[in-house]
């Protein structure tokens, strides 16, 4: 019965279904895991006060937001150095965000509920986000303008916010200015420079290139001061606002409104409101750019340059994967050197990819990005121009290691073109690349575009080899930006996946960041299935287009 049963091929059957569920499994874990996590930190949590019991026996206030809740049972509390009663079964305690790094030196602290006399949700406590010291939680006690209050008790709630919705405006401004006016006048001085130096090396610097060079960096002079004298004025109004407020040990601290994203009251805002908050963070999160070292803020720099990448990444591999699948399946004779090379690209693919990171920083960029920058850019020396790790040389070393899926799936596509078609197109007259551009190519189009998006899944997902060629933790500029000649293929960028190892590893403070990056792990997720989504769309349509031929 068994031997017919196995004999049957029904037990395999069920193995691989079991495998297939159990990978579901696990993937949809994964998933729902960084799911609820990533979406839930924006939710703006209710703070909580507690009058609690210290070792000594005083009792003050802790106020703060419940991140987690720890049950430890009665013995190994005792082993880990907790003192127990003979009643008590169990220890439960209680992870409270604190925040206020800059009084009391932590953003959370752990509390033991047996300690803990008495505990409520006053709607008066404020949370105050930051651009410095994260989070600080207390009470309002008055606004200022000047150094003098101009607001105190219930009333100063609403100043405060039609103060800080000021100086956010203005900040706004001075970013603008800093970033875009003053940025555009830097890189015109450094490119009048460096063309200076350029013909001066070339022998061809005189008086009327001097006057001409002169006359530009006149003109860039002028704006500078201006924009500088406009950021002074801004920078006046902004300072001139602050506000007082209380921390839970009783001590006041004025806080300047420059230095604040928004003030919120959790414990009084409706369901509506929280819904509002909660968009509204998350438009933040992915239109601003990072602060408080990648732990707070945005991330838009960082979806910028994965998209950016993997775009010029597809760019490179797609059309060298496809030339040489081409040779290999249409031109090359079929022998043991045709099948080494095989061989040699599947085992590419297999090589782990710290590995094209070391290659690529070796070969692509102090080989070949030294000698361009001696040939093409040697008025930059001794700052590299191309000879250090940029967007250009991330995208070729990830072109290289998803090559190899390219070639295998394009090879695949081809193959699986009836003979008889292209023997028909020669038959009517057509010359061998005729048939290979005008019919073979199109009708393999569906296959490499699936070696394309699996390309782009790896590429977009890999850290390990972008760490040495050209992604760093935080990036002043934006590879793509509107000085000429705009796409800046020599500079470095951020990028998703890095960002998450960032701050989930090398942050300072990586109990405050843990949020963030299940927050970008999500994003991380979305991008890539937004990308396959892409492909797979124009796969399918170039599928139906050409099903006709196949049939």
């Amino acid at each position: 019965m068994i031997k017919s049963w196995f004999k049957s091929g029904n037990p395999w059957v069920w193995l691989t279904a079991s495998a297939v569920s159990a990978c579901l499994i696990m993937v949809l874990g994964v998933l729902g895991l960084i799911l609820v996590r990533g979406i839930g930190n924006f939710w703006p949590g209710g703070l909580m006060q507690f009058s609690y019991q210290e070792d000594g026996g005083q009792v003050h206030e802790v106020i703060g937001e419940l991140i987690d809740t720890s049950v430890t049972p009665a013995a190994m509390a005792q082993v880990a150095g907790f003192a127990m009663t003979d009643d008590e079964d169990v220890l439960v305690q209680y992870q409270i965000k604190t925040g206020n790094r800059d009084v009391s030196g932590s953003d959370f602290r752990w509390i033991q509920e047996r300690r803990i006399k008495r505990q409520s949700t006053p709607p008066e406590l404020i949370a105050v986000e930051r651009r410095e010291w994260g989070n600080f939680y207390g009470r309002l006690v008055a606004v200022k303008e000047g150094g003098k209050v101009i607001a105190e008790g219930p009333g100063a709630m609403p100043v405060l916010q039609e103060r800080l919705e000021a100086a956010l405006d203005i900040f706004e401004k001075i970013a603008h200015l800093e970033k875009k006016e003053i940025g555009a006048v830097n890189y015109g001085l450094e490119r009048l420079r460096l063309e200076r130096r350029k013909l001066e090396l070339e022998k061809r610097w005189d008086a009327a290139s001097e006057q001409r060079i002169a006359a530009e960096k006149a003109v860039l002079d002028g704006e500078y001061k201006k924009f500088q004298t406009e950021l002074v004025a801004r920078y006046r109004d902004i300072r001139k606002d602050s506000f007082v407020a209380a921390a839970d040990d009783g001590s006041e601290h004025e806080i300047a409104l420059a230095k604040v994203v928004r003030v919120y009251q959790p414990n009084e805002m409706s369901v509506f409101g929280k819904i509002g908050h909660y968009f509204t963070k998350f438009a933040e999160f992915l239109a601003d750019d990072p602060r408080e070292a990648n732990t707070e803020g945005g991330i838009f720099p960082a979806i910028y340059g994965t998209i950016l990448m993997v775009i010029v990444m597809s760019i490179i591999v797609t059309p060298f994967g496809v030339i040489a699948a081409v040779y290999l399946r249409e031109y090359a004779k079929q022998g043991f050197t045709t099948r080494l090379i095989r061989i040699a690209v599947n085992n590419l693919a297999g090589v782990p990819s710290v590995v094209y990171g070391v290659f690529g920083l070796g070969f692509f960029v102090y080989i070949l990005g030294g000698k361009i920058d001696r040939l093409f850019y040697p008025e930059a020396s001794p700052a590299p121009v191309f000879g250090t790790p940029g967007l250009m040389w991330a995208s070729i070393t990830l072109a290289l290691l998803t090559l190899p899926v390219v070639i295998v799936s394009t090879e695949e596509g081809l193959a699986r073109i009836p003979k008889s078609i292209r023997e028909g197109s020669l038959a009517l007259g057509a010359t061998k690349f005729e048939t290979l551009w005008r019919t073979v190519l199109p009708m393999a189009s569906p296959a490499m575009m699936t070696g394309l998006i699996l390309a782009v899944a790896r590429a977009a997902g890999e850290v390990a080899p972008l760490m040495l060629v050209g992604v760093v933790k935080l990036a002043p500029s934006l590879p793509l930006d509107g000085n000429f000649p705009f796409l800046h293929l020599e500079r470095k960028f951020m990028h998703l996946g890095f960002h998450i190892y960032d701050v989930g590893f090398q942050s300072p403070n990586v109990e405050a960041a843990r949020p963030l990056v299940y927050a970008t792990s999500l994003l991380l997720v979305l991008v890539i299935i937004g990308l396959n989504l892409s492909a797979i769309l124009i796969r399918n349509h170039l599928r139906e287009k050409y099903r006709a031929l196949e049939g």
